[in-house]
């Protein structure tokens, strides 16, 4: 519900991982081929989430971990799996290495999302919106996914002479405006290290590791209201330095208060990456 003293922010449920003594796990979308089975404990809870239109001088991937940018896209078909899904993904490459200096820049993920029905369609199975707030990558699991992605010797040369390594998730709605289940985002620069849960992620040929959020009322969260199809979220999902900047951004999708039940569904696509900086 929008709150009545601050019209820039709304008051909604977003859904924590509850603390506990055993290591959280969750058999992936790929091995159910829809929702995740979890094994773990969750919680909803109501908190205050600021429109980050009114405040996004201040924002940055550096400083909070996320951005929002307008950025139009060629691409008609984002459904199109073939080539306009390789001409999307050097869209988003160029648009990385301009707006940060990045010596490289390279997509390696592209996940649709949808909240109507089962989901959105991709090769390896549907997608609805990811729910529990989590960051994609952990202090193990950043580091081995780069090395997956850019080689072992590209990753040694750029952090054996000085550079650096960030992933990102590049965050676009396929049809605008979205009017249902939007991102939240925390300022990275409001949550604790210790309330990073590192949970294990099981694939069909592997095992990899999230973070997930336990709660607390000191984080501050942001979401885009309405954002459109000329618009991107960038999203920080790990950063190879660790001295004080933003390394970790914690999101999820929630329910709008007072949702139009009428209110077209959400779609959106998601481009994970990974840009270095040669030192």
């Amino acid at each position: 519900m929008p709150d009545a003293h601050n019209p820039s922010r709304i008051v909604a449920d977003l859904t924590f991982t509850v603390r506990q003594d055993a290591k959280p796990w969750f058999e992936s979308s790929r091995i159910t081929g829809g929702v995740p089975r979890i094994h773990f404990r969750t919680e909803e809870r109501p908190v205050a989430i600021h429109d980050m239109r009114a405040d996004r001088d201040r924002l940055s991937l550096d400083a909070t971990g996320f951005e929002l940018r307008r950025h139009e896209t060629a691409v008609d078909d984002l459904y199109d799996d073939g080539a306009a899904a390789e001409a999307y993904d050097r869209e988003v490459e160029d648009l990385l290495k301009g707006l940060t200096g990045a010596d490289i820049a390279v997509v390696f993920d592209r996940t649709r999302r949808s909240d109507a029905g089962a989901g959105a369609s991709n090769p390896d199975g549907m997608r609805m919106p990811a729910a529990r707030v989590h960051v994609d990558y952990t202090d193990d699991s950043g580091p081995k996914r780069a090395r997956d992605v850019l080689g072992e010797e590209t990753v040694d040369r750029v952090l054996g002479s000085g550079g650096r390594i960030v992933q990102i998730n590049v965050w676009r709605p396929i049809r605008g405006p979205v009017e249902r289940s939007p991102l939240a985002l925390a300022d990275a620069g409001s949550i604790p290290k210790e309330d990073l849960l590192a949970t294990d992620q099981v694939f069909p040929d592997r095992v990899g590791e999230i973070y997930q959020l336990a709660y607390s009322p000191a984080h501050r969260w942001y979401w885009a209201p309405r954002m459109e199809r000329g618009e991107v979220l960038l999203i920080k999902g790990w950063d190879s330095l660790d001295d004080g900047r933003a390394r970790y951004t914690p999101h999820g999708a929630f329910a709008l208060p007072d949702r139009d039940p009428a209110a077209p569904p959400r779609e959106s696509i998601e481009l994970r990456t990974f840009i270095a900086f040669e030192g």
